[in-house]
């Protein structure tokens, strides 16, 4: 249990919502000294965990993304955007819920990781848990899903330099360390070979974070749905040696992978190296330290809303330059709809939005990208997809004909967009009670859906 001290440095927000700056100058004056107005990129180097990782070609999530922006409208208020997770510094510490969540239960939150990312459905996530158990938590929680990304690549494979004493000389002798193994000589020379090879620095890091996650209490669980991969990495670390492991670490760290093409193993490099580095009273240690884990909830709410629709819509990903499609004749003007319907009598183009569709949710700019997709494909429907937190019902908006300037604005019969939420239960009860109220409201959000 924390301690009231501890209480009185904690404040709890929630995404896409305003709140005063007094409130985090008198609950957390550092860590909002540190974070406001401050760009996830930044944050990312000062050792924030940011999920998906910062990628530059992203729609959802960009590197100029803030936790809290000032309000360009009242500049006494910060304004929350898509990102959830924890933040801290020192005894300091910001808990950023879905919008969705009630007293401290982020069922919301908790169903997402679960559908899109297969967390464990065991596990405690309250928002009001232990900050340095939480991180870790989801650190270990994220493995398999970054592993299984990297791997997509085929093995890392670098070259390295090994060293021989035998009589099969294939590269470099080496005379000091010759005279030394080989005095008397007894017909083996020392040598050294620089090799291409898969059981490299980092794949040894890959492996030893394998090992320790086994060691944990839910560690084969979490591991079981990579089974395939790990044989893998396996198979390709022969020289894995336990006591190797810290130097690995500080060879890893000296040696980030920096080549574009291996982006996700950066980022699998870089979760390796936070779970094996991690000690639970390092947390957060020393009061100019920032630590925590962000989840980016339209990237979330993305993902899972095509866990829903995947058999009746195509789902090009950004991310991962998947299903590409182009505006102009030439491959000229690269676009990524959300979704592209199967069927194309009628062709149905969607666009999962996690943002509210009221107020400063989903406005101008989202409809001209929608009507430009609606355009492109000759689609007369269009739909925004987003999680409702009221009985707001399907929003169908015609579209217009004729100028003001001529007098002849008249409504088309002919072409929609229709805000179709997925209304989101409350949180007030168990978790088991909010997934099983979940799977009846899909039931309906889908149907919509399907015609």
């Amino acid at each position: 249990m924390r301690d009231n001290q501890s209480e009185e440095k904690s404040l709890r927000i929630k995404d896409n919502t305003q709140k005063e700056k007094v409130y985090f100058k008198e609950k957390i004056p550092n860590l909002m000294a540190k974070i406001a107005d401050k760009k996830l990129s930044q944050l990312e180097q000062d050792g924030v965990f940011v999920f998906p990782p910062l990628i530059k070609d992203m729609e959802d999530i960009t590197e100029e993304q803030t936790i809290l922006r000032t309000n360009p409208k009242n500049k006494d208020e910060f304004c929350t955007q898509n990102v959830m997770g924890f933040l801290g510094c020192g005894d300091e510490r910001l808990i950023i819920e879905s919008r969705f969540a009630e007293i401290g239960n982020d069922h919301f939150l908790h169903y997402l990781l679960i559908k899109v990312l297969a967390f464990p459905t065991l596990v405690d996530l309250r928002s009001d848990a232990d900050n340095g158990a939480q991180i870790f938590n989801f650190l270990l929680f994220l493995f398999p899903y970054y592993l299984k990304t990297a791997l997509r690549k085929g093995l890392f494979k670098k070259y390295i330099h090994h060293r021989y004493n035998d009589e099969n000389v294939r590269g470099i002798i080496d005379i000091a360390r010759h005279i030394e193994k080989n005095t008397p000589f007894v017909g083996k020379i020392a040598y050294s070979q620089r090799e291409f090879s898969y059981d490299n620095y980092l794949m040894e890091l890959v492996r030893h974070t394998i090992e320790f996650i086994k060691r944990k209490l839910c560690g084969n669980t979490l591991l079981v749905r990579v089974k395939d991969e790990i044989k893998l990495v396996v198979q390709a670390t022969p020289r894995y040696e336990y006591h190797d492991r810290q130097k690995l670490i500080e060879i890893n760290k000296k040696n980030p992978v920096r080549h574009a093409y291996f982006r996700e193993y950066r980022a699998l490099q870089r979760l390796c190296l936070l779970i094996l580095q991690h000690q639970k009273h390092q947390i957060g240690s020393g009061p100019r330290q920032i630590y925590g884990i962000l989840f980016d909830g339209s990237w979330l709410w993305e993902e899972y809303v095509n866990t829903l629709i995947r058999d009746i819509f195509h789902h090009p990903r950004n991310k991962a330059s998947e299903g590409v499609q182009y505006l102009f004749d030439g491959r000229i003007g690269k676009i990524y709809p959300d979704f592209i319907s199967h069927g194309i009598n009628p062709r149905i183009i969607a666009d999962a939005k996690y943002k509210p569709q009221e107020n400063i949710g989903i406005g101008n700019k989202d409809y001209l990208q929608l009507l430009a997709y609606m355009f492109r494909f000759d689609a007369q429907k269009g739909y925004y997809l987003y999680p409702d937190n009221k009985e707001s019902g399907d929003i169908c908006l015609w579209m217009n004909k004729g100028s003001t300037y001529e007098g002849k604005v008249t409504r088309r019969n002919d072409i929609c967009v229709i805000k179709h939420g997925l209304k989101i239960p409350a949180s007030t009860g168990s978790y088991k009670a909010f997934a099983e109220e979940m799977k009846a409201r899909e039931e309906d959000f889908t149907q919509a859906l399907r015609g």
